[in-house]
């Protein structure tokens, strides 16, 4: 069940980010109240199954849609889920962006790599 619910999750996710305008993307993703931290295994669980799909689907499913995802079945359990928006220069000096998401002090997707991005948003805000 929870394949299914990461594929639906991360389709929803893709078309969100496809369709409506970053804005509006943001303030869905800033809705609602934070709930308690996740277990750790279950957030876990469902950024790995969510990855795994990231890599086999036909569409593009990267950071963004990915921590969209997991933001949203997080959330749909009633736990905390802060989605994190950042960008840095690389080598070739081109703006790189990246997106991962934490509950309480878990990191649960993305989150590797993450300290270096400038922290540009974060979704709901602190």
């Amino acid at each position: 069940m929870l394949a299914a619910e990461a594929l639906a999750a991360l389709a929803l996710a893709s078309l969100l980010i496809a369709l409506l305008p970053f804005r509006r993307v943001a303030a869905l993703s800033g809705r609602g109240r934070q709930g308690g931290e996740a277990p750790g295994a279950e957030a876990a669980a469902i950024a790995r199954v969510v990855a795994g799909w990231g890599r086999r689907v036909p569409w593009r499913a990267v950071c963004f849609q990915q921590g969209l995802a997991v933001q949203l079945m997080l959330r749909r359990r009633g736990w905390a889920a802060r989605l994190y928006y950042g960008a840095r220069r690389d080598e070739a000096g081109m703006l790189v962006a990246h997106v991962w998401v934490r509950s309480g002090a878990i990191d649960v997707i993305g989150c590797e790599g993450a300290g270096r991005y400038g922290l540009l948003a974060a979704f709901p805000s602190a």
